[in-house]
């Protein structure tokens, strides 16, 4: 068994879920530190004593965003199939998107400063994406920059994730969609080898 939580962290782990919900539906300026505080149940001493306020509060909301979200792909196993093996990182991360939905609004709503195009870090969600990609490049699958390919599917990614997410398309359009659209989008990356060989696939009867 692990230790058991002190009071302080059942307190700071209330106060970043409360933050996260009221981030993800509420306009920013309206989640004051009173509000959270409000949520959670506590003072909003306790914010400025674990935090240091709404800006150390909120940066604590992005940090498990973050985390959460680079676990989920770092723990997609890899395969002999490069394409194969993006695709499974895409569908974690659509997975992590639907059973994170608050945090994922926040990571990806504006209230935050992640930049899946900048720097790729250690702990950066799109680092596993990079790696699947310089492999699938180095192999003669993929054909570009590792960063513009990864960039493009983020787009078609997060796209369908947040039309899903906001009921926009019902269970059997969001599965096909998926499907469909990121396949069509890393089909379009393909070397032309590759491309003709999945477009033989595809029309064969």
């Amino acid at each position: 068994m692990g230790r058991p939580r002190t009071n302080g962290e059942t307190v700071k782990e209330r106060l970043v879920e409360c933050a996260t919900e009221l981030l993800a539906t509420r306009p920013q300026e309206s989640v004051t530190v009173r509000a959270v505080a409000t949520a959670a149940g506590t003072s909003t001493a306790a914010v400025y004593s674990l935090f240091g306020g709404k800006d150390g509060l909120i940066e604590a909301v992005r940090d498990e965003a973050v985390t959460g979200l680079f676990q989920s792909l770092a723990a997609v196993a890899t395969s002999a199939d490069p394409l194969a093996d993006i695709y499974a990182l895409a569908a974690a991360y659509r997975r992590w998107g639907r059973e994170h939905s608050h945090l994922y609004s926040v990571l990806f709503g504006g209230v935050q400063s992640f930049k899946p195009s900048g720097a790729v870090g250690a702990s950066d969600p799109v680092r596993p994406l990079i790696a699947a990609i310089d492999r699938a490049v180095t192999e003669s699958v993929l054909d570009g920059r590792a960063t513009s390919i990864a960039l493009s599917l983020w787009v078609t990614l997060h796209g369908l994730v947040a039309l899903e997410l906001a009921g926009a398309l019902d269970a059997a359009t969001a599965e096909a969609a998926f499907s469909s659209t990121i396949h069509a989008t890393l089909r379009g990356w393909t070397t032309p080898t590759v491309f003709r060989s999945l477009r033989r696939a595809e029309l064969a009867p």
